[in-house]
């Protein structure tokens, strides 16, 4: 009994961030169990499992997680076709003209698509927002590329191979300023929501993502 008491004082004490039972799988390598579309239903038959990977095989929308997530650490890995254009979205919000929002993690091919001309359009960035660093390493077409999106609040952390990209915080002055000279502009409070579901997106070319596992932090 006491050794169970001790046990249970020092699990008590961890930071949440350390508690193993806080991750989750959101991706079983077999199946779109977990994932929907926009409203809620059975994934597009478009998305397919291919090789343990989540596939963007063909046109049919976006695929959302079932349920919301506030503060967390996802990490996943990812690799698009030639010349091809997906992203990783979060916290994603329903405006009153029906769109569905959040801040994205771009993904990308920067040597093929246009948007890799622009920094922040380009992989890793805070899509149409915030460039990701200069010296960020991306892996060649058809390699996966490893990524991590963290999320405290209101701070967000884009990281890329192992290194951080891109720190910034949806309260602060350079990220308004930055949502301000956006397409989102126009979009009343932008990015603010403190939780949302995730999205993998459908931008018309193939891309796949594995490894998506979640780390509650709230």
């Amino acid at each position: 009994m006491k050794h169970s008491l001790l046990l249970f004082l020092v699990l008590s004490t961890l930071p949440l961030s350390a508690r193993a039972d806080e991750t989750i799988s959101l991706f079983d390598g077999k199946s779109l169990a977990g994932w929907t579309d926009k409203k809620g239903g059975e994934p597009s038959k478009g998305w397919v499992v291919e090789d343990g990977a989540l596939f963007r095989k063909e046109g049919g929308g976006d695929i959302y997680t079932k349920d919301e997530y506030g503060d967390f650490e996802l990490s996943l890995e990812w690799k698009v076709a030639p010349k091809a254009n997906s992203g990783i979205k979060y916290r994603m919000h329903r405006y009153a003209n029906g769109s569905v929002l959040g801040p994205e993690y771009q993904v990308l091919d920067d040597k093929g698509h246009s948007n890799g001309k622009d920094p922040k359009t380009s992989a890793g960035s805070a899509y149409d927002l915030l460039a990701p660093s200069d010296d960020k390493e991306l892996k060649s077409v058809g390699e996966w590329n490893s990524t991590k999106i963290v999320a405290r609040g209101t701070k967000i952390e884009h990281w890329l191979n192992g290194k951080m990209i891109l720190a910034f915080d949806t309260a602060g002055p350079e990220y308004t300023k930055a949502v301000a000279k956006s397409k989102f502009k126009d979009l009343d409070k932008f990015a603010q929501n403190p939780k949302g579901r995730i999205m993998l997106q459908d931008h018309g070319d193939q891309a796949w993502f594995r490894k998506i596992t979640l780390k509650k932090l709230d």
